[in-house]
């Protein structure tokens, strides 16, 4: 299997139409059928790592002041408490100590781009936290710790957000035009991940033009690092390129070594 990122942008994604929501109908098309799916979400932050054992994941809607539509959504997909299993041995023998939650489901950062892709909700899902006290190097550690799941026909999915600051959120239209700093932040990511250059991935606060304007907390980008880490190769591919409300980079990745 392959191995991806995809930007989630907010909740509403799951009932609108237009390029980003069009672009994740269309990717289940896209990849090979997977037997099950690892889903890193920015939306569950955690100290120490820890993965759904929930045979039936509840939906959950962690987000206030939407449309009331959206409360409804339920993405009833199984759990795989074996695979969350297999994931959690994989973890600790590459000395990153990981712990099972049996009743956790699966936050919108998993469910809202999952819904768009397998709406049949036919294959099992199980979510892995993020640590973002934590430093980059830790997250793509645990992606190569993961890196045998591939060969076993698991999707390894990263959800978070190309760019993410809604502090600068000023009741903008979806269609805003990005404003240069999310640009090239954009720019130099695809360049990056095209060239397969990890060490700049990794010190992304240092190397990223106006990295911490776009990212002024980490949570939605170590997904990408984890998904990074658990490619062969480091070069990836961008699959999609948008924005959302002039602040959000919808972009894509794909690795397929």
């Amino acid at each position: 299997m392959p191995t991806l990122f995809v930007s989630h942008g907010a909740p509403t994604l799951a009932i609108e139409r237009g390029r980003t929501p069009d672009f994740l109908r269309e990717l289940s098309h896209m990849l090979p059928r997977p037997h099950a799916i690892l889903c890193i979400s920015a939306h569950w932050e955690t100290e120490a790592l820890m993965l759904t054992s929930n045979a039936s994941p509840p939906t959950i809607h962690d987000f206030i002041g939407f449309p009331q539509e959206l409360y409804a959504l339920q993405y009833p997909a199984p759990g795989d408490p074996a695979l969350a299993l297999r994931a959690q041995t994989l973890l600790n023998a590459a000395g990153l100590p990981a712990t099972l939650h049996p009743q956790r489901g699966l936050d919108h950062g998993a469910w809202v781009p999952l819904m768009l892709a397998y709406p049949q909700a036919d294959i099992p899902v199980i979510q892995l936290s993020v640590q973002p006290q934590r430093d980059p190097a830790h997250h793509f550690a645990v992606g190569r710790a993961l890196r045998p799941l591939r060969d076993e026909g698991v999707l390894i999915l990263g959800t978070g957000g190309a760019t993410h600051n809604l502090r600068e959120f000023r009741g903008q239209a979806i269609n805003t035009a990005p404003p240069e700093h999310v640009l090239a932040f954009d720019a130099w990511l695809t360049a990056a991940i095209t060239r397969g250059d990890v060490a700049e991935l990794l010190d992304y606060p240092a190397h990223a033009p106006h990295a911490l304007r776009n990212h002024p907390t980490p949570e939605h980008f170590l997904p990408l690092l984890v998904a990074l880490g658990a490619a062969n190769s480091p070069a990836g591919r961008a699959l999609h390129e948008n924005f959302n409300y002039g602040i959000l980079s919808m972009a894509a990745y794909q690795w397929d070594d």
